[in-house]
């Protein structure tokens, strides 16, 4: 099975969106923990999300993930044989 484009782009969204929630987490400081509550908020609402940051390294992380993804199918790593023997399925 050969990649086109359009599954090409759908493993990469897939994998973009995995990573973004992987990502979201980190670096964020809730009102609570800064002790700079507004009033009528909730105290776990983030300070400063810093999505930008964020979405940048979604991309890269991504971008990376996906690659070597792509290096292991080109180098056969993937194919239906050797994943079916790995998991114990006979074909």
């Amino acid at each position: 099975m050969a990649y086109t484009i359009s599954t090409a782009l759908a493993v990469y969204f897939v994998i973009w969106w995995i990573t973004l929630f992987l990502t979201l987490p980190f670096g964020v400081r809730s009102q609570h923990e800064d002790g700079e509550g507004i009033d009528g908020t909730d105290p776990g609402a983030p300070v400063i999300a810093r999505m930008g940051r964020k979405l940048l390294w979604t991309t890269i992380i991504s971008a990376v993930l996906f690659g070597i993804g792509m290096v292991c199918y080109r180098m056969d790593y993937f194919n239906i044989e050797r994943l079916s023997k790995l998991m114990g399925i006979p074909i």
